[in-house]
This record gives structure tokens, sequence and C-alpha cells, in this order.
């Protein structure tokens, strides 16, 4: 089932049917075990998970507990099972039946595949009279049946809802790295309401591009592996609490998120393969309405994703590899239907002649028309080249939704700020995610209700007996004080975005060297960052960085063996070369290929 279908459901509602009885769940990601078993909490049903976030002392009272039935579900994970002496305590247990969420991690053919998953094979062997549930959104028909070999499943049930997200219209469209951000920034100030989501391919490409957005008045936050946990726990909770509307991350970002409200995905690299694509995407529009999904590729992706496949030493691998990068140059180069290429890539026939909510299908966001009417984009890259030398944020005004989502339009602004803010508060008190409090749909419908009784209370979508017995009297009372005059305090600024920091040291003059201690990072670090702006044209390369003897050496090697792939180039160098000083340099002329072919085609030559 597709992103946001049920699949939890599936599990959870008949554990919570079943007294004395435990669903054990396999999950691949901590946060996501420790977000369902709150939000089950929130519903009083007991639940608990077992792993590395949690004391061993903490571990011992769980399992003693599970072994009496007193959880619903217990959440572990593939390494956690893969003990013998979690084998040996599950057999004293009350076990209903497995759920394997995630289940395409299992195949070596999907595109997520973990090691761990294959452990879970032993689970006919050690619990022969167990059902096995197996749950995924994104698996092809040769992983499905890879899932079932895999599991030992016995002549199982197959539920394979339709992959078709009709609410989802997505856009591909080559782009290069003089225009992607004109693109970018066009799309997020036309997407006036609801979330954003961003995926940049790199780290250094999340944090200069959430950098360049909010130099450009666009508030957004950054989320990759490499952030402090805290941090990271803190940005994901800004973003679901819509305290900033657009996140950019890496593919890291987004299992398990449960945001209805996300009105676009936009991919600023090739994902290297259609389930990837379809997964990320697919966190548009849970609500029903619709979401644009769009992808602004740039053919260096494609160059890049074959050359690792090809330094893979695994020969099967790279044969899998190979076939996942032929899909997914074939989807994006095709002018055919991509709803429907969608479909018949996961083995699902659609005889529709159009879809008409794909750019192949005639779709246009209206963004997209009104960049392509402005000359080429001219005035845009102007725009965005002026951010970076900007001391402040430059005065870009959000454009208005044509398609604002439906009710949103009766709720009082200040009245959802002011709930919010008693959500993150409430939040903050439990340590849980303001989302598992109340939902989005649940506080909009609220401050449209705006009840004064509890039975009112209880006529609000989402709210039942559980959650009005838990908070009714918080809410009603935070009601009432909303409407004696009290209004939410302002919010602390934001943590400086490090690209930003790096970018105002840069207009101060600062060496490379000199930002790197200033900001107590490696040199490599602050030279990758820098390079990632130059490349996008939001940073001007400066000779002194590189000296001319060896930037001339390093655009020798360039013309011989390209500009997609750094490894050719630096091999091609005396050994003494850094690729540090290389990545500068080809930053710069990977920056001056697509400027003259983004004026070419500007200009009709």
């Amino acid at each position: 089932m597709p992103t946001g279908g049920g699949k939890s459901l599936c599990y959870q509602l008949p554990a919570a049917m079943s007294a004395g009885k435990t669903v054990i769940v396999i999950s691949p990601l901590i946060a996501l075990m420790q977000d369902q078993v709150a939000q089950l909490a929130q519903m009083g049903i007991p639940a608990a998970l077992v792993n590395s976030s949690i004391s061993a002392a903490q571990q011992s009272r769980i399992l003693e507990k599970a072994r009496t039935g007193e959880f619903r579900l217990l959440y572990l994970s593939p390494e956690r099972l893969a003990r013998e002496d979690t084998i040996e305590w599950l057999r004293g247990a009350p076990v209903a039946f497995f759920a394997i969420d995630e289940a395409h991690c299992i195949s070596e053919w999907g595109h997520e595949f973990r090691p761990d998953y294959r452990q879970l094979s032993r689970l006919r062997a050690h619990f022969p009279d167990r059902p096995i549930a197996a749950f995924t959104a994104s698996a092809t028909r040769r992983v499905r049946h890879d899932i079932i070999d895999q599991l030992k499943l016995r002549e199982p049930h197959k539920y394979i809802a339709s992959f078709h997200r009709p609410n989802l219209r997505y856009v591909v469209r080559q782009s290069e790295g003089a225009t992607q951000m004109d693109l970018l920034l066009t799309a997020l100030q036309y997407y006036k309401e609801g979330n954003i989501i961003v995926y940049a391919p790199t780290i250094n490409g999340v944090e200069s591009t959430a950098a360049l957005l909010e130099a450009a008045g666009v508030p957004a936050i950054p989320y990759h592996g490499q952030m402090e946990a805290a941090e990271r726990k803190r940005n994901q909770e800004r973003w679901m609490a819509d305290e900033a509307r657009v996140m950019v991350g890496t593919i890291a970002f987004g299992l398990g998120i449960n945001k209805a409200s996300v009105r676009a995905v936009i991919h600023l690299s090739l994902p290297k393969s259609i389930e990837q694509f379809y997964q990320e995407a697919g966190r548009a529009g849970r609500d029903g309405q619709p979401a644009d999904c769009v992808l602004l590729w740039l053919k260096k992706d494609a160059g890049l994703h074959a050359y690792f496949i090809g330094q893979m030493q695994d020969a099967a691998e790279k044969e899998r590899s190979w076939q996942r990068y032929h899909e997914i140059r074939d989807f994006v180069e095709s002018s055919d239907c991509r709803h429907r290429r969608i479909c018949e890539h996961f083995g699902e026939t659609k005889k529709w002649a159009s879809c008409g909510a794909c750019d192949a299908c005639g779709y246009v966001p209206a963004w997209l028309a009104e960049y392509s009417a402005a000359s080429g984009g001219k005035r845009r890259r102007l725009l965005a080249k002026g951010v970076g030398a900007a001391q402040g944020s430059a005065a870009v005004q959000p454009v208005a939704s044509k398609t604002a989502p439906a009710g949103k339009e009766d709720i009082h602004p200040e009245l959802r700020e002011f709930m919010r803010e008693w959500r993150r508060e409430t939040a903050s008190e439990q340590n849980i995610a303001p989302f598992i409090v109340m939902h989005d749909t649940t506080l909009d419908d609220l401050c449209r209700v705006r009840p004064s009784s509890m039975k009112q209370l209880m006529g609000v979508f989402g709210i039942g007996e559980l959650k009005a017995k838990k908070y009714g009297a918080q809410i009603l009372d935070a009601l009432k004080r909303f409407q004696s005059g009290q209004r939410a305090k302002p919010r602390p600024e934001a943590k400086v975005n490090p690209a930003a920091e790096t970018m105002r040291l840069l207009r101060e003059g600062k060496s490379l060297e000199e930002i790197a201690g200033i900001r107590g990072r490696q040199f490599s670090t602050i030279a990758s960052m820098v390079s990632d702006l130059v490349e996008r044209g939001f940073v001007e390369y400066q000779p002194a960085w590189v000296k001319s003897d060896r930037r001339e050496q390093i655009e020798a090697a360039c013309s011989a063996h390209g500009l997609d792939a750094l490894r050719p180039v630096k091999d091609a160098l005396p050994p003494d070369f850094t690729f540090e000083e290389i990545r500068l340099v080809v930053s710069h002329l990977r920056w001056q290929r697509d400027n003259e072919s983004t004026s070419a085609a500007a200009s009709g030559t």
C-alpha cells in the first residue's frame, strides 16, 4: 500500500483487539518505533520498544512485562531479533503474530536492502505456528516474490493496493546548475499553504540550500545524518509543528513521517531508483488534496551514478544497480505518462491515454509557467545572485497559492498559532513530538469549531474519549485564554545555518583557512561547502583559493576526463593535488558550463 495508505493500521488494529497477546513488529528505525509507541500510548494501547536507545534495566523490565502479555505491540529492530537470547525469550511470550514493516528491505532487489533483514528468514523455523505479515509501500513484483520466499510464507494472502496516487502531480525537468535554484525559489514562493520537503543529494547541498532559501526570505531548516541527534530531532519537530514550512534534507529524512499537509516534494538530484522516487514523492498529499512531486535533475547526476556503480566490486549488486539506473533514466527522459510508468514499474497496468496530472500529459504548475514566461528565468537568476551579495534577507514575498487547501480560509491565523504553541508546550512536557499530541487536521478542525464545552469538543475530528479526557480541560482553557486576548509568544530565532555563516565570512573577505578556524571546522569541510555554493552560482570563485599554475593543471585534467566525477581527475594529476583544490576548480568550471548553456538557451542560440 502507498505511503499514508494505512499499513500500520493493518497490524495495530488486530493487536488492539487481542487481549493477552502481543504483536511483534520489526521496524528498521529507532525514531519510527519511538513515534509509533508514543502515538499508541496516546490512544490507550499498551506498546513498547526494545532497542539500543533505552537502558539495560529498562529493557529487562519491558521484557518481563511482555512475558505476561501486558503489551499489545512490541517493536524490535531486525538486529535485536537476530540475537539468540531474543529468540529464546520470544518462545516464552504470548506472540500473536509477527509484522515486518518496510519489508522491501529484506530483498537484494529492493531499493533499500539491509542485510540484517535477511535474518528474518529464521522466523519460520523458530515459530512455525505463528502468522507472519509483511508490509511495504514500494515493492516491485520481483521484490514481492522475494519477500514471500525469504520469509517462507505459506500460500499467503496478498493485498496490493493501487500504486496510482491520483492527487499527486508529477513534474520532471532536467535543469542546469545555474537555473536549478531559480526554479526552486520560484516554486517555493508559490506554495503558500502546507509544508514542503526539498531533497538535496549531499550534506553540503542540504546546508547551502537551506541557507540560500533563508536568505531569500523562505523559512527553511536542514536535516541530515551529520547533525547532532538533538538538533536533528528539534528540526524535525519544528517542521512537524509548522514552525518552519520547508524542510531541506537528505534521503535520511522522511521514513515514518506522518504529516498530512505536505503540498510539494521537490528533488534536486536524480534518485537512484524509481522506488526511491515513488517512496519519497509519496510523502506529499497524504490528506488527499492535490500536491506536486517535482524532480529537478541535473545531467551530472546520471554521470555520478554511473561512475559510482562502475566502482562496485560485487558483480550481483553492480548488475542490480545498473538495472535501477537504466529504469530511472528511462523514466525521467521518457515522454510517456509518469503515473502510468510508475504503475507499470510496480506491475500494475493502466489503460488511460492521459492522466492530466503530470508534465508528460500536459500539467504545468503555475510557478513553472511563470518562470518559463520570465525570459528563460533571467529575472529569477538575477534575484538569486543578489542573495549571495546581500547583507540581510532579500525582499522576496510569497506568492499567494491559487488553490489553498480546503477549509483553511475560515481559520483565524492567530488562533491557529496560539493552539500550535499550546501543542508544542504540551508535547515538550511529555517529551514527545507535537503531532503525537494532536494531528494538524485535528488542530485545524479545533480552530474552526472553537468548542466551549466537552460535548462540543467531542465533535472535533480526531478527538475521542481518551484524548478528550487527557487534554480536554487544557484545550478548553487555552481557547478561553485566546478569547480573552492572550496570543502566542514570539518564537526565538533559529540557530544560524552553517552555510549562511560561511557566506557571511566570505563577504567579510576571510580566507577559507580563516573560516575553518573561526567556525572550528576541518578545512576540507569548508572547502566542500564553498565548492557547492560556487557551483550553484551563489558565491564567486576567488583565484586566490588555488594557485594559477595548479588551477591550469586541474583544468587540463578536466578537459581530458570530464567534470562529472573527481576521482578520474585526481588520478590524472600528481599525487600532491588535493581533493579540496580540485573540487573548487571543478565547481567553478561546472558553473561556467551550466551558465553558458543556460544563456544560450535563453537567447535562442
